[in-house]
């Protein structure tokens, strides 16, 4: 699919001379969700406020649907819906009256039946006519994605859109997003909630301070970067690892009824045969062995604290 975002060396220098954005350079696809990921004050809402128009670049270039974001910038605009991190509404205006309100900015006509869509789709309809103030936290993020969605954007930014708002309806969220997607909207998503960008993400870009670490498939990269790790549950405990087994880096764990190791699934081999035998050879009976896959959390942690080194 051709890209719909396209950023080429967009700068941002603050008065002061902080360097918010350093040359970021980012290609994004019709139709994907893109997760980007980073520490606080990595650059990642300035990147989000140079695209939406918020702030101005002070180098480089961008474009949404082929539009410079400056020099064209009101096309660029129009094909653009945001979601911010602060929840910013009129508390005492009804929900239904907010949506159309935020249509007419972008100078679209009134449209009930898109209206109620999307407010249906939000599972806002039966709030329609409720005031702002009388709306839970999640359902005013809801709001905000019903104001963002009301001009019919191609992209939709979403800033930290889950913040604040309990499990459960953060998993309601990600099927929200999802039926987004499915419906042709291009997804950008910003998140501190790494299993957010896990669950529903096609790719992941790592900014921080204001550089692009990585873009990569997100199952790509857990398969590239990602360990694995062997955990070997032991019938008797034992208090420290045996001489014997030395070589093989185990961490004792569950108080010496367990023992992990950790191997590289890229390596030429994973040691485990050998392993086994050098536990057998010691003596140490087995109860049960099973391993488990770095999470994005940990691969990201890596990439920050190599980024920072």
């Amino acid at each position: 699919m051709a890209p719909i975002v396209e950023v080429e060396g967009l700068q941002k220098t603050y008065k002061g001379g902080f360097e918010a954005l350093k040359g970021v350079s980012l290609s994004i696809e019709e139709g994907e969700i893109l997760a980007l990921l980073g520490p606080n004050g990595a650059g990642k809402t300035t990147l989000i406020s140079a695209l939406c128009g918020i702030t101005t670049p002070t180098g480089g270039a961008a474009r949404v649907g082929g539009h410079d974001i400056v020099d064209d910038f009101r096309a660029a605009r129009s094909l653009i819906g945001l979601v911010p991190q602060e929840v910013a509404l009129e508390p005492f205006e009804k929900v239904i009256n907010t949506v159309r309100f935020s249509r007419g900015l972008f100078g679209k006509g009134r449209d009930e039946a898109l209206i109620e869509k999307i407010l249906r789709q939000l599972s806002l309809w039966d709030k329609r006519n409720a005031r702002i103030r009388e709306l839970s936290g999640g359902m005013k993020r809801r709001v905000l994605i019903a104001k963002a969605l009301c001009h019919e954007p191609q992209v939709l930014f979403l800033d930290e859109p889950t913040a604040g708002v309990d499990v459960e309806l953060r998993r309601d969220m990600w099927q929200v997003v999802e039926e987004l997607r499915e419906s042709g909207v291009t997804i950008i998503l910003t998140t501190h909630y790494i299993e957010e960008a896990e669950a529903i993400a096609d790719r992941i870009a790592v900014i921080n301070h204001g550089e692009i670490l990585l873009v990569e498939e997100k199952d790509t990269l857990i398969r590239r970067m990602g360990r694995k790790t062997l955990r070997i549950d032991l019938t008797t405990p034992v208090a420290a690892v045996p001489k014997g087994l030395a070589g093989y880096d185990l961490e004792l764990a569950e108080e010496g009824a367990a023992l992990l190791y950790h191997y590289d699934t890229q390596g030429e081999g994973t040691g485990i045969t050998r392993l086994l035998q050098a536990l057998a050879a010691e003596g140490l009976s087995l109860s049960d062995i099973h391993t488990r896959q770095s999470s994005l959390e940990e691969i990201f942690v890596s990439l920050v604290q190599e980024g920072a080194a």
